[in-house]
């Protein structure tokens, strides 16, 4: 089952505004919904989640 990344509810519910447009980092994991340690910084942001591990917003930036 797939989450949310923005409100933590299964995949398929409606993303914030601010998401969209791009100013939220995401709060929950994709894969199990727990909340993640989020730092935002000035040039991105990364996450953490306790069982799966660090996403960073460099990750998604196209090379």
């Amino acid at each position: 089952m797939a989450f949310n990344v923005y409100t933590g509810e299964p995949d398929g519910t409606e993303i914030p505004t601010a998401a969209q447009l791009g100013l939220e980092p995401p709060r929950f994991c994709a894969e199990c919904g727990r909340r993640m340690v989020v730092q935002v910084r000035p040039d991105g942001w990364s996450a953490k989640c306790s069982r799966h591990g660090l996403i960073d917003s460099k990750d998604f930036e196209q090379r």
